[in-house]
């Protein structure tokens, strides 16, 4: 059942992810089109011409057909970045969780198991799902009398392992989407960069008096394209350590919570 429920998550999620990044680019296709290369924000009213002065929508859309795509890289950075804070902010649950197993830790030392099941309904989260396991199978291996301490021990282990493996693939969703816009950010401006400075070349290397205009156009599509670029690379790899520095401190203290469960299950349970 539980791996009949991670595949549909998964399914629904890379369907998430893919309908995130189409709708993204056709957006800033529109956004490219149609508000940054509107007319009114061009000299002439034509967007041929040069932008009007300190007219920066007219400046961005002279970095070329490169932008739209960069601009959907940062849609879909930013896109990401807010469902990851969403999800690790529900999976860290209701509570503060050092209060959370705190009060935890003193149940449990009392043999309350019951109330401490009843913490963990209040707390949610994904180390409240976690102890819910644990302590559901630390009380019905209480009162069983068939198996050994040691088969107990190992039954309690391997619980509290399969709830936490069940939770950590969601804390890591989608990150991957996150770390590869950190790549291709600086990779696809680098290109509009190259792009822009062939243009430039070119017009200087016309017979007689180099083209300004087209000079100045192939400058400012390679400068524009590389900012673009850079700034989305920057907040990629700002977002994707925030989350790795969370999702790590959240681990820890799942298998650190794990670990003592399972100490004071083998001191307690004969």
């Amino acid at each position: 059942m539980s791996n009949n429920k991670q595949a549909a998550s998964g399914n629904s999620g890379a369907l998430f992810a893919v309908l995130v990044i189409i709708l993204s680019l056709v957006a800033c296709i529109a956004i490219f089109a149609f508000v940054l290369g509107n007319s009114s924000n061009f000299q002439g009213g034509n967007n041929e011409n040069h932008p009007l002065p300190g007219n920066y929508l007219g400046i961005v859309y002279k970095g070329g057909f490169i932008v739209p795509v960069l601009m959907a890289i940062f849609v879909v950075i930013v896109a990401f970045s807010i469902e990851r804070g969403l999800t690790l902010s529900k999976a860290k649950g209701k509570g503060a969780i050092n209060q959370f197993l705190f009060k935890l830790q003193n149940l449990i030392s009392n043999n309350k198991i019951e109330e401490a099941i009843h913490e963990c309904d209040k707390q949610q989260g994904s180390l409240a799902n976690v102890m819910k396991a644990g302590l559901s199978r630390y009380n019905a291996l209480a009162h069983d009398t068939e198996m050994d301490k040691e088969q107990k021990e190992i039954a309690m282990q391997k619980e509290l392992e399969e709830a936490t493996a069940l939770e950590l693939p969601m804390l890591s969703k989608n990150l991957v989407i996150i770390s590869t816009c950190a790549s291709i950010a600086t990779l696809v401006g680098l290109i509009g960069t190259v792009l822009g400075m062939i243009k430039a070349f070119s017009a200087l290397a016309t017979a007689g008096a180099p083209d300004a205009v087209a000079l100045a156009n192939g400058i400012s599509e390679a400068l524009i394209n590389t900012a673009l670029g850079i700034t989305g690379s920057t907040v990629a790899i700002i977002m994707y350590n925030y989350f790795t520095t969370q999702i790590d401190g959240l681990t820890y203290k799942i298998d650190e919570s794990g670990f003592s469960l399972v100490n004071t299950f083998k001191s307690k349970v004969k």
